[in-house]
């Protein structure tokens, strides 16, 4: 259905409702009949958005294309915005067609049917706002222009009305509605556990309580999306970087990777590495003849060992051998010790490719083996081996110490391939959001320091631009639950240097092995989390007093309107129109770390030399992500300067739908889009000799831009 003809249906639908809602509320003073007050009243505020936003929708579809890679790759911010706007349309069409065939039903409930088009009247107004940001990027920037890198003043202006917009409408009944449906049951148990486990954050219990009670406290967010809403907006504004690590590390206890392990496919081999910091001689790409000194990681605390996971499908040969299982051992431990793979006797020859993946995690939580399930499936399909590294993280570990570490753990995956059961014939490097900025980097980095790159890049929706520049697809950060712009600006703060805070270790959550020191605070917790979840099952009016706020601030005072009152922002919105703001004012420490401008932090920034000889790239990025410009831009740099680059972006799913790869068909499909574009470097061609590519010249960067490590 085109844009055009979907206002048109809601201009339609919205006259109906009127009609029948006004023939049911004659002479009803009855909370049925304030219920269908609320209702009319939603649908007419509605019916004004879905007028207004219509020109704004018809010009940008006049003016998008300009913006996309090429032809045949549909996809930047502004189309983005489009369609979100678009799926929230196509909801209330949806629910407003319900509310006029059943509102004169003897079972027909007005007021939750009230709340509901209320909410998704509120994000229809958000959405209103975020358009008109839009329109302003497209004013300020010339076409094929997606970053407004120049305007600073247009970044601030962003982030200061990011910080007092309304944002909870989007976390509560609207949950992930621009997203794959199937995927929404998802959000909605992320967010209730999140919401609950923040609830929890600052009391002094330990590790295996707080998750219980945040379990047991989760009652009032299943029955109040409202309250659930508000709570998350105040958690990603509010909370700092020691929660998210500890909630996104949840991941990492032995109960809930036991429980992935268990779902995910089994493999002959997976063994974590500790490799010592001793200096590698690697051949010079242009001169094997000639060695390069790669020394150890060494940034922030000096040399160190770096950790990596070894996953194959298939046991090959080298895999079991004594050699690689003194990597096995303690840190500092220099003796073999027991193969666990002993029992296994049959061994497949080495294989001539090899992956080696860099995780994702905004740089400052999880480790491979929160990433294992797509890992497994990686090494499965393909017949490869694959080596992910648990490179250190922030803020403890701000940059430049992850890329030392990936630097370092490639040149010794290269140089002791034999051990991994490959003959590194192919190397490819792949890797997922941050992981996907590890993966250019690090080919930077062999470039700038002569060494072999690596054969060709799987990037999945890379952060190629760690500034906080606006742009349009990263207005979503407004809305998105997987991306929070407060959020994001903690990871790339810490990536910088700018969070110094200690972060609770992961020993701390839920393990097994905790459950015997912890038992006796465990059963106060659970004493208290049961009187709090009964209570919230028991007396859903009253939920606003577990968050020890008024129940008008946790419904924004019945405000669905956001068509009048006073524009209190920096943006200069149409007349008439003002949109919702939040009560929970934040304070966002917006990144602006000179290093950040670093192209080996941001390499969407990197001068023109630095990029050249890069090899063959595939990114696949999201059509709903926040970072999708991040893709275009940098896939539209590297095809202006002759490189070779392919973008594939997936319809419906948020950033980071690889690790969601068993939820539904749709991530399963995009998976396997992924692992096409892998054995696409593996499969294009004989393998070539890494001197013919172009080399750098090493003293050619200019004195801003140079490379870090010399």
């Amino acid at each position: 259905m085109e844009n055009q003809v979907v206002f048109c249906v809601l201009e339609a639908t919205c006259e109906e409702a009127i009609a029948a809602l006004a023939g049911t509320m004659t002479g009803d003073t009855s909370d049925a009949g304030a219920a269908s007050s609320r209702l009319l009243e939603s649908v007419r505020v509605i019916q004004a958005h879905g007028r207004a936003l219509l020109p704004v929708v018809r010009h940008f579809t006049t003016v998008y294309h300009h913006f996309d890679l090429d032809p045949q790759t549909p996809a930047n911010g502004y189309r983005t915005l489009v369609k979100v706007v678009r799926s929230c349309v196509l909801y209330i069409i949806q629910k407003t067609r319900y509310v006029v065939a059943n509102c004169d039903g003897a079972f027909f409930r007005a007021e939750h049917n009230a709340r509901e088009l209320e909410a998704y009247c509120r994000a229809l107004c958000q959405l209103r706002a975020l358009m008109h940001l839009g329109q302003r990027l497209l004013g300020e920037n010339g076409l094929e222009q997606l970053y407004s890198t120049q305007d600073q003043g247009l970044s601030r202006s962003f982030v200061q009305e990011y910080m007092s917009l309304h944002k909870a409408c989007f976390y509560g009944r609207c949950l992930g509605f621009q997203f794959s449906p199937a995927l929404r049951p998802f959000f909605q148990t992320v967010i209730i556990s999140m919401v609950s486990f923040g609830e929890n954050w600052k009391k002094q219990q330990s590790g295996i309580g707080r998750a219980a009670l945040a379990i047991l406290t989760s009652g009032k967010y299943v029955v109040d999306p409202e309250l659930r809403g508000a709570e998350f907006e105040r958690m990603t504004q509010n909370l700092d970087m020691q929660f998210w690590k500890a909630f996104w590390n949840l991941t990492e206890s032995e109960l809930i990777s036991g429980l992935a392990s268990i779902a995910s496919r089994m493999v002959q081999v997976n063994l974590t590495l500790t490799i010592p910091p001793i200096t590698l001689r690697m051949p010079l790409a242009s001169d094997p003849r000639l060695c390069v000194a790669v020394h150890p990681p060494v940034a922030h605390w000096g040399p160190d060992f770096v950790k990596m996971r070894l996953i194959s499908d298939t046991l090959r040969l080298g895999q079991d051998s004594e050699e690689l299982l003194t990597y096995t051992g303690a840190e500092g431990s220099t003796g073999p010790t027991s193969s666990p793979l002993g029992l296994l006797r049959q061994r497949e020859p080495p294989s001539p490719w090899l992956i080696i993946h860099f995780h994702g995690g905004g740089f400052v939580a999880q480790t491979s083996k929160s990433h294992e399930t797509y890992l497994k499936s990686w090494s499965r399909d393909l017949a490869v081996p694959v080596l992910s590294v648990d490179y250190s993280l922030a803020p403890e570990a701000p940059y430049p110490r992850a890329l030392e570490e990936c630097f370092y753990a490639y040149c010794w995956a290269l140089q002791n391939c034999h051990l991994l059961g490959s003959t590194a014939e192919r190397v490819c490097l792949a890797g997922d959001s941050a992981g996907g900025n590890l993966c250019i980097t690090v080919s930077m980095r062999a470039m700038s320091n002569g060494v072999r790159v690596p054969d060709g890049i799987m990037a999945a929706y890379p952060a190629t631009l760690l500034t906080l520049d606006v742009s349009p697809s990263r207005l979503l950060t407004l809305i998105d639950p997987m991306l929070p712009l407060g959020v994001l600006c903690k990871c790339i703060n810490a990536y910088a240097g700018g969070e110094s805070q200690t972060v609770e270790s992961n020993e701390e959550l839920v393990t097994l092995g905790a459950f015997g020191r912890d038992t006796a605070l465990l059963l106060t917790d659970l004493s208290q989390g049961a009187s709090s979840w009964f209570q919230s099952l028991l007396d859903p009016v009253s939920l606003s007093l577990f968050s020890n706020r008024s129940p008008e601030s946790t419904r924004e005072a019945g405000n669905v309107a956001g068509n009048a009152g006073t524009n209190s922002g920096l943006v200069d919105y149409p007349e008439g129109f003002v949109p919702l703001r939040s009560e929970q004012l934040s304070e966002v420490q917006t990144p602006s770390a000179p290093i950040l401008k670093n192209p080996y932090v941001s390499p969407l920034l990197a001068p023109s030399n630095l990029l050249m000889g890069l090899p063959p790239l595939h990114i696949v990025a999201s059509a709903l992500d926040g970072l999708l410009d991040d893709s275009v831009m940098f896939a539209k740099r590297l095809r202006s300067l002759g490189q070779p680059v392919t973008l594939t972006v997936i319809e419906d799913l948020p950033h980071g739908f690889l690790s969601l790869s068993q939820l539904c068909k749709e991530t399963e499909e995009a998976l396997e889009i992924c692992t096409q574009r892998i054995r696409e470097v593996f499969e294009r061609g004989p393998a070539s000799a890494n001197c013919t590519r172009p080399t750098v010249d090493l003293n050619s960067h200019i004195p801003p831009m140079t490379d870090p490590f010399g």
